[in-house]
């Protein structure tokens, strides 16, 4: 920031000053705690992690409460914070086929390997005000009347096919393991070999019968781009161009995935699946020769199931859109696969024609801390700027007139 005048830090000290009484609010009413935030407005901090970068719940409630609920500018800060953070190094590459599952639908098969299992959502809900909330009395949960029989957590709504399997051809599901629930509920083992063998990712069973194109390989020792330490540069490669979209801002892809789905780089996106758990990171050591587990995170997982391809010498496939956030971030995860997918055209032989498959246009205008600083610095003093404007159309009205003045004379 700048000033333009002497006396202007005393004036910013007092709009501080100012902006943390308006923080605060009415004093007779109790201040929310980051627990609060952290607990009833998850979906705000799961999205200020992904866009933020950092996933740490109790900091992006912290800048949710300093940012007064403004989510960008609480990104804005996390951004900030993690830029002092040390850097030891980076985690191994998380195994989503073995999350453990909270939520987990497909809009492509009814029945598959582990059934539907809804979760916490909104889409079954009538968006109707619930105003006993408003009371803040009695059990909210107790009220809400969820039901289920998942061994990971009640409530989470599993539901099965009517045979109870897959009808998949050329698949035969393993059978489902019946892991008992302990006072610490069941194992690590246990739980990742549930979802491993009960609840494959539908991608990998359309692999099977080679009805998707494959998944990009990673090269073990092939270079990975940061964006949070290099500055983009385009043509950019995938890798950076699923960090930028992870980063991005949720409404804009949004309205880029919403516009593919209009005409816009149309690519006849299926939600292959969407899953939503835990997973664990791990940090391999060096000094240790092994790879050490750091803890478990939430993640949205969305693969996108798209028009299929095929040339001359290679038959036709389904291709792919992908998307993963921190927390649960379906509305995220969806529009970003469809985006990645957009995305690809060059890659798969098709015309650039929409915004959405314009690699600069999207991946340029997508952070929303960088829009936001480049449309908020017009807040700042432009004294000089707008003067040098104001003289030269002056000027050029006095100019227009003079010009007038002789025409109408010579008439």
């Amino acid at each position: 920031m700048y000033v333009a005048v002497k006396g202007g830090e005393r004036a910013i000290e007092n709009a501080h000053a100012l902006l943390a009484r308006t923080r605060r609010g009415d004093p007779s009413v109790p201040e929310l705690s980051l627990a609060q935030i952290s607990e009833q407005l998850a979906l705000a901090v799961d999205r200020v992690m992904s866009e933020g970068s950092l996933y740490d719940r109790e900091l992006a409630a912290l800048a949710i409460k300093q940012a007064r609920g403004d989510l960008i500018e609480a990104i804005f800060l996390i951004r900030a914070w993690r830029t002092t953070a040390p850097r030891f190094g980076a985690s191994e590459p998380i195994d989503t086929a073995v999350m453990e599952i909270r939520r987990r639908i497909s809009a492509t098969f009814k029945d598959l390997p582990g059934g539907q299992v809804l979760g916490p959502t909104f889409d079954y809900t009538h968006r109707l005000l619930d105003h006993a909330l408003a009371e803040c009395e009695g059990d909210e949960v107790a009220r809400s009347g969820a039901t289920g029989d998942s061994p990971w957590g009640e409530g989470l709504g599993v539901g099965v096919g009517e045979n109870g399997d897959s009808s998949f051809n050329n698949y035969d599901p393993p059978p489902h393991p019946s892991p008992t629930r302990g006072e610490g509920g069941p194992s690590l083992d246990a739980r990742q070999n549930f979802s491993a063998q009960a609840m494959p990712r539908v991608t990998d069973l359309l692999a099977v019968d080679d009805l998707i194109e494959p998944a990009p390989a990673a090269a073990p020792d092939a270079a990975v781009g940061d964006l949070t330490r290099e500055p983009l540069a385009l043509p950019a490669e995938r890798d950076l161009r699923l960090q930028n979209l992870a980063r991005g801002d949720e409404g804009f892809l949004l309205a880029l995935g919403y516009s593919t789905q209009r005409g816009y780089g149309r690519t006849h996106p299926f939600a292959g699946e969407i899953r939503f758990g835990e997973v664990e990171v791990e940090f391999f050591a060096e000094e240790l020769g092994f790879a050490v587990p750091l803890g478990r995170i939430a993640v949205t997982e969305c693969q996108m199931v798209n028009q299929f391809a095929g040339t001359a010498s290679e038959p036709p496939r389904f291709t792919r859109g992908y998307g993963l956030t921190f927390g649960q971030g379906e509305r995220k995860a969806m529009a970003m696969a469809l985006v990645d997918r957009a995305l690809r055209a060059r890659e798969l032989g098709e015309d650039v024609k929409a915004p959405a498959q314009d690699e600069e246009f999207v991946l340029l205008h997508s952070d929303n801390v960088q829009a936001t600083g480049f449309v908020e610095h017009l807040k700042l003093p432009h004294y000089v700027d707008f003067q040098a404007e104001l003289g030269l159309v002056r000027r050029l009205r006095a100019e227009f007139a003079a010009g007038n003045g002789v025409a109408e004379a010579a008439e």
